[in-house]
């Protein structure tokens, strides 16, 4: 797809726009009013004095944005279609963008600006660069420009646009050709557009974040992927404005790319522990498999975090997996409120977003990076019609999740007096229980090392560190937290009158005497084994506490390295596996059954042979017993195919009635009925029937006569294409006389029977009976002017006598060829 970026603007006098003047439907206008228009050098010098009477209630053309927003968000991009309704259609239009109660003759009243997606079919105006219209002149139904807001502080935009079919132009100033954007001023799917204020609130806030899974085949049947389909490992924390995890519109960071593409989050958490300065809280919960389950089987996942004056917002992640690049979650959620206290809850339904680093455009796309990166992105129904959320008509996409935020405890003074509710007013809390460590059953670790010493040598704030290796990773599908913690500490320089440490230093040796000697730290914990599965290296380090009072160099080691061994048993034929999936429903409803669950292959083994891990199971289930359940139903069957091969149809599934009828009477559903949607359905070229033949182009003498007809519906979707519109063939009246006066003899007694012809036709009652008849009117002009058009005149009933029959007296309609001479 190419963009063509808006022209510069000029910037001359003003001259009235078209699409700025007050109408309010459809007006008619001639050639010659157009001709009287004299030409401006002004800002936009395409004026057309339109004329004619208001028309109203016209629905068959509309313009949408896509998403069908309310508000636009400053330098975000929108898609925007102009579109007819079959079989309407339109050969010209006209689309600009104005400030709300701006007239568009000045370049200030354009808000944003437009970009070209497909160059054949529009086009900037030559005169009026800030207005898109049609390349070319011919009949169409559709049309789509980007349209890129305006910058923050512009207020309401009015998108309108103007229709020319044949001689008519429609344009609405309300209506189904104008759309209202506002600014955005609200939160947008997690994010804040409005610059964050600083927080007034005091103390800290605990709260509880729940993360509802509602992506299941039942809520998004396309392509839905019935293995494997999962929520990865949460990542998040609570975080001060200096510091953006990620939002629309900025670019995936490494730690954000990760979680996007492979759902892992051990970059993301490095990431925001390297902000340790800027993060209260490094929020965490466990992957889903599969992504829905009911809550009565499985809790959904949560995760605690805390919140205070300088670190009030919240931003968090979560991938969908599988799929290309796309991730769920909120981006620098507030959390401390105008009043300077502190949110009770918040409530947020999901759509998935694109990190704008993979091209795949279906869950199990194969890998294809997206170079250069993109801007993180909302998806959206009209990104391309493989995607699972593709909606031809533009809707909403269903929300896939919810999350769930909600404050359990506050602690320390609280300047916000008015009390939410009696029982969360407390002064001070107990102290918090210690977090849940919520390490993965499939990572092994080592135990945590000594903390090292404070970073700070003075009486100042530092950071230090302690370190545990990752001895075994049984499952590379679930992420491993990070190997390293930080803590703040103050440095040794302090007094006993001042500050007190925070934390303990590391222990080190004996004291030493020798003033040659240095004074070494407690080796730090090994790191992990370079390798995951063999023979690797590791190593691990120590620092000088202290240099020798003597000035000289410190020749002690400060790094060792050996060999280590990650999964032994390990070989070129090993398989990486999945973790096992959960197990499906058992086959019976009571009794005993059978149930089923799987993995997949995560990496195949490096030597190329095949992997001989099984990827499913099975072992038996027990139901309660039979006699206790009056309705005994079979498992669902499959989903039908469609009921149509394109367009929208139907597809249904069954159950059988397995119990016994002296059982009791069954009232469950045996069948299901739900709509599905395909491709659009291809149509087919229209055209009128053929005109009658026209009269010989000739008096004498060999000519030729011409019928033709016109397009009704042009081929859309694949459609057969449209066959000839004329037609021509030989006439031959009589031979041309060479005697002159002979030939003018003839003329003449032709004419004359023509004229009495026109007489009888005229004359009352003789060609119609029981109808007096208006003369034929003139004829029209050719609708072409070379190649063989066509013209039409008409002749009314001006009276209609009792004992005519309706069918007998009517308005009566001829055609006939025009202009048939070769463009």
């Amino acid at each position: 797809m190419r963009l063509s970026p808006a022209p510069p603007r000029l910037s001359r006098s003003p001259a009235l726009l078209v699409l700025a003047l007050p109408l309010a439907a459809a007006l008619a206008f001639s050639d010659e009013t157009l001709d009287k228009v004299p030409k401006s050098e002004g800002y936009c010098s395409r004026i057309l004095r339109a004329q004619g009477t208001r028309r109203e209630g016209y629905t068959e053309f509309s313009l949408r944005v896509e998403g069908d927003p309310d508000f636009y968000k400053p330098g975000t991009s929108y898609r925007v279609t102009l579109s007819a309704a079959p079989p309407s259609y339109f050969r010209g239009f006209t689309l600009i963008a104005l400030k709300e109660n701006r007239e568009g003759d000045k370049e200030e009243d354009h808000a944003g600006t437009f970009q070209i997606i497909d160059e054949e079919e529009t086009q900037f105006m030559s005169n009026c660069p800030v207005a898109v219209t049609e390349s070319t002149p011919r009949r169409r139904t559709r049309i789509q420009v980007f349209w890129v807001a305006p910058p923050a502080g512009t207020g309401c935009v009015i998108l309108k646009a103007s229709i020319v079919q044949k001689r008519i132009i429609y344009f609405q100033d309300e209506g189904s050709l104008t759309k209202k954007l506002c600014e955005q001023d609200s939160t947008f799917d997690g994010v804040t557009d409005k610059p964050i204020l600083d927080c007034c609130a005091c103390g800290t806030a605990k709260y509880r974040l729940t993360f509802y899974g509602n992506w299941s085949e039942k809520t998004h049947p396309k392509d839905y992927p019935r293995r494997a389909n999962h929520w990865s490992a949460i990542i998040g924390g609570s975080h001060s404005k200096n510091y953006v995890l990620w939002e629309y519109g900025g670019y995936a960071s490494e730690g954000v790319k990760q979680v996007a593409e492979l759902g892992s989050p051990v970059k993301m958490e490095e990431e925001i522990r390297q902000q340790s300065d800027e993060v209260l809280t490094v929020i965490k919960a466990k992957a889903q498999w599969p992504a829905w389950q009911p809550l009565n089987v499985r809790a959904a996942p949560s995760a605690e975090f805390s919140v205070d004056r300088t670190r009030h917002l919240m931003s968090f992640l979560t991938m969908m997996g599988p799929s290309p690049d796309w991730n769920v979650g909120l981006s620098a959620e507030d959390l401390c409120t105008k009043e300077c206290g502190w949110v009770q809850k918040v409530v947020q339904d999901l759509i998935p977003w694109d990190a704008g680093t993979d091209s795949g455009v279906t869950y199990e796309s194969p890998n294809k990076p997206t170079i250069p990166q993109e801007k993180i992105r909302p998806l959206t129904s009209l990104d391309h019609p493989q995607s699972p959320f593709y909606d031809p008509e533009g809707g909403s996409i269903t929300q896939v999740a919810r999350v769930v935020i909600e404050r359990i405890a506050r602690k320390g003074e609280q300047c916000n007096i008015v009390p939410d509710n009696v029982d969360d007013i407390v002064a001070d809390l107990a102290p918090e229980e210690k977090d849940e460590d919520d390490t993965p059953e499939t990572c092994i670790y080592s135990n945590w090392s000594p903390w090292s010493a404070c970073s700070s040598s003075t009486c100042d704030k530092g950071k230090r560190m302690r370190q545990r290796m990752l001895k075994a990773q049984l499952d590379l599908s679930v992420a491993c937290p990070d190997t390293q913690d930080f803590q703040p500490c103050m440095g040794p320089g302090c007094s006993d009158e001042g500050a007190a440490p925070l934390l303990t230093t590391l222990e080190t040796g004996p004291p030493s005497h020798d003033g040659s000697t240095c004074t070494m730290s407690e080796w730090i914990t090994w790191s992990p084994c370079s390798i995951s599965c063999g023979m690797g290296m590791r190593s691990r380090e120590r620092y000088v506490k202290q240099f020798p009072e003597d000035g000289s160099v410190c020749t002690l080691p400060t790094e060792e390295t050996e060999k280590c061994t990650v999964n032994e048993e390990c070989s070129p034929s090993s398989c990486l596996m999945t973790e096992w999936g959960e197990w499906d429903e058992c086959s019976a409803t009571c009794g005993m059954g059978m149930k089923k669950r799987h993995r997949m292959v995560k990496m195949s083994p490096a030597d190329g042979s095949m992997c001989k891990a099984e990827t499913s199971q099975a072992e038996k289930c027990m139901m309660p017993e039979c006699h206790t359940i009056p309705c005994l139903l079979s498992p669902w069957s499959e989903w039908s195919d469609c009921s149509v091969t394109c367009g929208k149809g139907m597809r249904t599934r069954q159950r059988m009635l397995k119990s016994l009828a002296e059982l009791g009477d069954c009232n469950e559903e045996l069948e299901q009925v739900e709509k599905c949607m395909l491709p659009e359905c291809p149509i087919d070229c229209e055209l009128t029937e053929w005109s009658q033949w026209s009269e010989c182009n000739k008096s004498c003498g060999k000519g030729h006569i011409i019928r033709t007809r016109m397009i009704q519906m042009e081929p859309q979707f694949g459609g057969a294409p449209c066959p000839e519109t004329v037609q021509r063939k030989k006439c031959r009246i009589r031979k041309c006389l060479r005697n002159p006066s002979l030939q003018k003899l003839r003329w003449r007694e032709a004419r004359e029977s023509r004229r009495s012809e026109q007489l009888r036709e005229e004359s009352e009652g003789e060609q119609f009976p029981g109808c007096r008849m208006r003369p034929w009117t003139a004829w029209s002009e050719c609708t072409k002017l070379c190649g063989g058009g066509i013209q039409e005149r008409y002749m009314t009933v001006k009276k209609r006598f009792k004992s005519s029959q309706f069918t007998s007296c009517k308005d009566k309609k001829e055609i006939r060829a025009c202009n048939v001479h070769p463009c």
